[in-house]
This record gives C-alpha cells, sequence and structure tokens, in this order.
C-alpha cells in the first residue's frame, strides 16, 4: 500500500496542472482558475461573506480580496451590507450567465482526466474527498 503521505503530493499534482490547463479558458471570461472558484463558491453560497469565501475555498484573505476585486470590476459580484462591517457578495445576472461556462471548463478537464486514466466518475474516492474537504472546512 502507498504511504498516505503521498496523497496530499499527489492532490498538490492535480490542483496545479488543472490551474495550469485550466488558465487560458478562464482568460476568456476575465478570470483565472482561482477567480473562477471564488466565483463558483459565491454562486453556490449567495450573500456570502469574502471572509466565509476565503474560509471556505482555505485560501488567505489577502488572495480572496484580490480575486473579488477582480470578480467586482467585471461586472460579476455586486457587495450589500451586512451585519457590522461585513460586506454580503452575490452574482449579479452576469455572473450568474457565465457560471455554466466556468463549471464546463471545470467539469471538461476532470472528465478528460477521468477518461485518461479510466476512473469513473461514481468511484469510491469522490465521496472520501468530499468528506474529507467537509471536514477540513466544518473545523
Amino acid at each position: 500500500m502507498k504511504d498516505l503521505g503521498y496523497l496530499a503530493q499527489d492532490i498538490s499534482i492535480l490542483h496545479r496542472k488543472y490551474y495550469k490547463d485550466t488558465r487560458k479558458s478562464f482568460a476568456t471570461l476575465g478570470l483565472n482558475p482561482t477567480a473562477a472558484c471564488v466565483l463558483l463558491t459565491i454562486h453556490e453560497h449567495p450573500a456570502i461573506s469574502q471572509n466565509q469565501v476565503a474560509k471556505t475555498l482555505v485560501i488567505d484573505k489577502g488572495l480572496t480580496t484580490r480575486e473579488v476585486n477582480k470578480i467586482l470590476g467585471l461586472g460579476y459580484l455586486t457587495k450589500t451590507p451586512g451585519t457590522g462591517k461585513t460586506q454580503l457578495l452575490t452574482l449579479t445576472p452576469t455572473g450568474e450567465n457565465i457560471v455554466d461556462q466556468v463549471q464546463t471548463i471545470r467539469r471538461n478537464w476532470w472528465q478528460a482526466r477521468f477518461d485518461q486514466t479510466g476512473i469513473d466518475a461514481n468511484s469510491p474516492l469522490i465521496p472520501a474527498i468530499e468528506a474529507a474537504v467537509t471536514n477540513i472546512i466544518d473545523e
């Protein structure tokens, strides 16, 4: 059995390859892969705070701020007052309109990896990874 310590390295390799391969496709929408993840997180959790986006994606607050500002500048996002100093993030109709394109880029990349390796989308690996991610986000 392979040492589970290599799992993080393997996931990191997949992450970097995904970013490298999808960068040009996301650029056609004015996004980069990280901004695309932020956009999808806001789509999945309307009226989410910037801090919650950072926590959900496990990225630092500075990177989150830069990506949110980029998405705001594209007209894909609005900020509305929340409680105290909190600003809530919601996609504009234009932002909602590109969600399908962003999801298609992401889905196609993963489908190509699965097709190349023979991994089935119903593999028990997927729920196991989802459970580990949920555990991390809920910490």
